[in-house]
């Protein structure tokens, strides 16, 4: 009797999961008992597997996750790479705050990573998310100044990459592995164009280790409309926020405009920036009016 395997999600298309295990791929189908139990693998999901014929497989279990994306849907994210451009298209500040406070909200690495450097200047960007305490790598895709910081950082790890349409995503992904453009483009051809297979998230295997997500057909309008954080838990997703925490005159203070309010205060002298906490008033006012069903 063949015996189970432990491999990696790489994608799932059409009921059939593509399960990386050693230095082989297995088209794998999920047992009955997933559907009865409303369990969906998703791409980097961590899984059990029997081989059945030549490069086939059953789909067994599939491991506790340490987080996941609705949209895009993947498992076990280690970095979320949050991606910018100095101009063309100019950056849209709280739709980067949306997108790490997220990351922080599943407990991921948000890396900003500030594209087109060659076409101006990154400094008001790198001053704004090294001051909140993130992480942030300039670079110029299309010259590709600064890659190799940014393969250094993601080897070894799962990443996904997000930001508006323009800011050079594509560009990007393709500076990061030359082979995934090869990749990519063979796997579209293969899928075809259709709109069942436009929207599929897929983990490519990068040259220095780890894996990098494409998500081809997903924006981050998508990532921003699937996920929910509650008004309570979204100071804790700003982290310059947390080293304030208990500071306020009020034990209750929302952080948008109480008196006393130790985060406004830091706004004030320059410790956190204005772009910031006005994000995460906006984030505050709009979660106050969703329903508590809109969280599920």
């Amino acid at each position: 009797m063949t015996e189970q395997r432990n491999g990696l999600v790489l994608k799932c298309i059409g009921g059939f999961y593509y399960v990386e295990a050693a230095d082989a791929v297995y088209e794998c189908r999920a047992r009955g008992i997933f559907r009865k139990r409303e369990i969906t693998p998703l791409a980097g999901d961590h899984v059990r597997f029997t081989p059945q014929e030549v490069g086939t497989g059953s789909l067994d279990a599939v491991e506790s996750r340490r987080n996941f994306l609705v949209r895009p849907p993947v498992a076990n994210v280690d970095c979320l790479l949050v991606v910018a451009a100095v101009t063309d298209p100019a950056p849209h500040l709280l739709v980067l705050d949306k997108m790490i406070a997220i990351a922080e909200y599943k407990g991921i690495e948000p890396v900003v990573v500030v594209n087109k450097c060659d076409l101006g200047s990154a400094q008001a960007l790198e001053e704004i998310y090294r001051k909140a305490g993130l992480q942030v790598i300039a670079l110029s895709a299309g010259k590709g100044q600064g890659i190799d910081e940014l393969r250094t950082h993601i080897a070894g790890k799962v990443s996904v990459l997000t930001g508006n349409s323009g800011v050079g995503k594509s560009s990007l992904l393709n500076r990061i592995d030359p082979a995934l453009q090869l990749e990519t483009g063979e796997i579209s051809r293969k899928l075809g164009r259709g709109r069942h297979t436009t929207r599929v998230a897929c983990l490519y295997p990068l040259a220095g280790g780890g894996y990098i997500v494409d998500t081809p057909g997903f924006s981050s309008l998508d990532m921003e409309k699937a996920e929910r954080i509650p008004k309570e838990e979204l100071a804790g997703c700003f982290r310059e926020f947390g080293a304030l925490a208990g500071r306020c005159k009020y034990a209750s203070c929302t952080h948008v405009k109480e008196d006393g309010c130790a985060v406004l205060a830091a706004v004030e002298r320059g410790a956190i920036a204005p772009s910031r906490q006005e994000s995460y008033a906006a984030m505050y006012n709009e979660a106050k009016e969703w329903k508590e069903w809109e969280y599920k």
